[in-house]
């Protein structure tokens, strides 16, 4: 006989309600699940039945014994409800509650409105989390959400090419060729192959740092780190040497300069409102051109470098990629079991995303490591310690294990990312309505962005968030702990994570140890540092160093 029960969430008689017969289901849990599933809870084990006098149906005969229609809930004592957020202005929305200081502002918005948090910027409604377990839902590619860069609301919208990994949506034709190919290049082996090309890169900075300790002249460390870091990518992408460092004045090149612009314009489009992008003249308008030049540019760099009449290389040896001069040269010759390569278009689409999405990440990292080199005491110091007991009073070259068995340079680098991550948003695409863990009702295709600096120091989940500590990392097992549940997440997760965070922390620590064994640094900023609120990544703008030669490379305890 069947028994027909009504459940909702929300308001009573509202849309979101659904007839259920219970008739068939066994246990509760049998029941909850199903209920979990059709109305689309991301956490299915966490779900509560409340009849009309807020009574919780604690097991199957309350359900089918009341008369009240039944409401879900996520949490014992909140409905399930829309995420709040700050009053919204016309047009402009919540802009005026974010800007200029976007990461102190979410932080703010944290505090006053719970873990989940609304805002409306331009016309473009954006959800944000500081909850690592919202987050860990949101970075799985599954039925609930996904990352979907068409939408004219995501972030990356006005760099979302479907050609290349990084920028397209999970269901475009090019992810999973591209998930297959890129990621080999960027394995363990792989940048242990290209370690001789990221350091070479690196020391060819040597030169200008030398003349400007003898000059006593403070740097723009961004400025610096920012040719230095697209000096090395593009040497292990496209295996050319960009010549950065002729001078202390040597603008960064031309395709550089191009990628910076990018990025710039891509950001500042995305701040405003849709119909921007259709007009036929300014940012948008100057946009395309600055991308068809830099497929250009790269085009012509990769025919330059690739070896077009080398033999195939094999997708499933290990070993093959060491007979790759550079990255752009394996993609362009790699075949998997099918004997299939990677389609020309995607080779290149690869190249370019690989080569400004590595450096630009990349400079901001190692412009913020310089910066916790100086701003919190005795760190520079012991890395030095650490660097030079690894060393001795040579010139030798780094090996991969070499640069990933110091463990204070690990546990610094760590810190780093946790307290000044350079990536601020990871943004998802709500492919239904979903419950987020906490009762919040998240609408088909909305945007649902997990804020990584926000998470690394919510409160809830981190001792002393705001203090730089490396030692917290000393801990064993404490890394993996952190990043299963979700706190510790600087490259993201799951199947959009980023496939090039061996390259990043090894080109990072690489830098770090051939610069701090070198040279000692001390922060001249004349005032506060800031950082730029309308960039792709979080950059600082006015951090000054000055830097002296060492004349000791001897540990300091001797």
């Amino acid at each position: 006989m069947q028994m027909h029960k009504e459940f909702y969430i929300g308001r009573k008689n509202g849309e979101n309600s659904h007839s259920l017969d219970v008739s068939p289901f066994t246990s509760l849990e049998q029941l909850t699940g199903t209920l979990a599933e059709v109305f689309a809870f991301a956490d299915t084990k966490s779900l509560w039945l409340v009849d009309e006098q807020r009574n919780h149906l604690s097991t199957l005969k309350d359900v089918q014994e009341t008369k009240d229609v039944i409401e879900l809930r996520a949490t014992r004592h909140e409905s399930i409800r829309e995420p709040p957020g700050p009053r919204s202005l016309p047009f402009v929305g919540n802009r005026y509650e974010l800007y200029p200081d976007v990461l102190g502002n979410y932080d703010r918005l944290f505090s006053l409105y719970g873990p989940m948090t609304k805002t409306v910027n331009m016309g473009t409604t954006i959800y944000h989390t500081n909850d690592p377990e919202i987050s860990r839902h949101l970075l799985r590619e599954d039925k609930l959400f996904t990352k979907t860069t068409s939408d004219p609301s995501h972030p990356l919208h006005y760099m979302g090419g479907q050609e290349m990994l990084f920028t397209c949506d999970s269901a475009s034709p090019a992810f999973a060729p591209s998930h297959k190919f890129v990621p080999p290049t960027m394995s363990p082996r792989a940048v242990a192959h290209f370690m001789p090309l990221i350091q070479d890169a690196t020391q060819s900075i040597f030169t200008v740092f030398d003349e400007l300790a003898e000059s006593d002249l403070a740097i723009n460390v961004y400025q610096y780190m920012f040719k230095l870091a697209s000096q090395i990518i593009w040497r292990v992408v496209l295996n050319q040497d960009l010549k950065h460092f002729e001078t202390p004045k040597t603008p960064p090149s031309l395709p550089i300069r191009l990628f910076g612009e990018y990025l710039s314009l891509m950001k500042k489009l995305s701040l405003k409102p849709r119909w921007f992008k259709y007009l036929p003249f300014g940012d948008a308008a100057r946009l395309k051109i600055v991308q068809q030049q830099l497929f250009d540019i790269c085009e012509e760099a990769m025919s330059a470098t690739i070896d077009k009449d080398g033999p195939p290389l094999s997708l499933s040896d290990p070993t093959a990629l060491q007979s790759a001069n550079c990255i752009a040269d394996f993609l362009y010759r790699a075949r998997d079991k099918d004997g299939e390569g990677l389609p020309d278009d995607l080779v290149l689409g690869n190249v370019v995303v690989s080569t400004g999405a590595g450096f630009t990440t990349s400079s901001s990292l190692l412009t913020w490591a310089l910066y916790a080199l100086v701003r919190y005491p005795g760190n520079q110091e012991r890395l030095f310690e650490e660097i030079v007991s690894h060393r001795g009073d040579t010139d030798k070259r780094w090996t991969y294990d070499e640069i990933h068995s110091m463990k204070f340079l690990d546990c610094f680098i760590k810190e780093v990312l946790r307290l000044h991550s350079p990536s601020f948003q990871t943004a998802r695409n709500a492919k239904q309505d979903a419950i987020l863990p906490g009762g919040y009702l998240i609408p088909k295709g909305s945007i649902v962005i997990a804020c990584f600096p926000s998470i690394q120091k919510n409160p809830a989940h981190w001792e002393n968030p705001l203090r730089f500590d490396p030692e917290r990392w000393m801990k064993e097992g404490f890394a993996a702990q952190m990043a299963r549940q979700g706190s510790y997440t600087p490259f993201a997760a799951g199947g959009r994570g980023c496939v090039g965070f061996n390259l990043a922390l090894t080109q990072v620590k690489l830098v770090m140890a051939e610069l701090v064994y070198r040279y000692e640094f001390e922060d001249s900023s004349p005032e506060a540092v800031v950082y730029d609120p309308e960039f792709l990544v979080v950059r600082p703008l006015n951090f000054y160093a000055g830097i002296t030669r060492r004349k000791e490379r001897r540990p300091l305890s001797h």
